[in-house]
């Protein structure tokens, strides 16, 4: 299925500048490793060595936090966009 990968203005570098990518896949891990397998390096700034989603990485599909979901298994729909967002903190 294919469905967009929304990359933040950090990770944009790793992926000739683009904004959003284009990629097959079933599910949020799927989808990450698609946009890594076409541009590497990406999944190491998204996940830790064990495959998890670091930490300051806030994944959203449709609008919806993956870790209130069903985390890097959360599925994907045909259209859908996974968006990759840096945490943010202060005060």
């Amino acid at each position: 299925m294919s469905v967009t990968v929304r990359l933040p203005s950090q990770l944009r570098v790793l992926v000739g500048g683009a904004g959003e990518v284009p990629v097959e896949a079933g599910t949020v891990r799927e989808a990450i490793v698609a946009v890594d397998v076409a541009y590497p390096g990406l999944a190491s700034r998204v996940l830790d060595d064990d495959g998890a989603l670091r930490r300051f990485v806030n994944v959203f599909v449709a609008d919806e936090d993956v870790r209130f979901l069903d985390g890097l298994d959360t599925v994907v729909e045909a259209g859908q966009t996974v968006s990759l967002v840096p945490a943010v903190a202060g005060g």
